[in-house]
């Protein structure tokens, strides 16, 4: 569930600006799963922007508020959700922890970074949502510490029907600031992209595991 369009519209206007987002329909990228895409996201560059960071803080504060209420603990899913994790944490005045996709190899292993107990509730912050496989692990991981996941808060989704179902047999809520549908609207708007592109971008979504083969 995006969070309310004029919200969705302004921080795809900022993903673009900021080139946080490329969509290149005609030179499409490759994927590290090997899937050819028109679209490229790297959010992490969001933190490099000072404005652009301090409103997606401030949006994730409130969307927790309006939807989670407030938790226990902020938890970010590395790596690319640890800083703006950290920063809604500071926001919120509340504890902070991260989740490493798998335990860690020396030390201690710890798969789940930080001080976190057993009956307290959590909201986790993502960057971005494609699949959603990496997130629901994350999910996982907290729930069998024993924690109450009240649900998940990401910058940006694809919108993949493999993700809804995902989040849907997980149980996992989430709400993002934005989503494809906004963001290909609002390229459309400023002109990153013309009407020749959309069809290729709408059928990508549809199934980008085969889209360009």
């Amino acid at each position: 569930m995006v969070t309310n369009a004029g919200i969705a519209a302004k921080v795809a206007e900022f993903l673009l600006q900021i080139k946080a987002v490329k969509l290149q329909p005609q030179q499409p990228f490759t994927w590290a799963s090997g899937w050819k895409s028109p679209i490229y996201c790297d959010n992490r560059k969001t933190l490099s922007y000072p404005k652009v960071r301090t409103f997606i803080r401030q949006q994730f504060v409130q969307i927790i508020h309006e939807n989670y209420s407030t938790p226990d603990v902020i938890a970010g899913v590395a790596t690319g959700a640890i800083a703006i994790g950290a920063l809604v944490a500071e926001e919120m005045g509340l504890p902070f922890i991260y989740v490493r996709p798998e335990p860690k190899k020396h030390g201690l292993g710890n798969l789940i970074e930080g001080e976190i107990k057993a009956g307290q509730s959590v909201v986790i912050i993502e960057d971005l949502i494609s699949t959603g496989g990496s997130s629901l692990k994350a999910v996982e991981a907290l729930r069998e510490a024993e924690c109450d996941v009240k649900g998940m808060a990401a910058i940006f989704t694809y919108g993949f029907q493999n993700a809804t179902e995902n989040f849907r047999d997980a149980n996992v809520n989430l709400v993002t600031l934005s989503d494809y549908p906004s963001l290909i609207r609002q390229a459309l708007h400023d002109e990153y992209i013309d009407e020749a592109d959309i069809a290729a971008l709408e059928a990508w979504r549809k199934n980008p595991s085969g889209w360009g083969k």
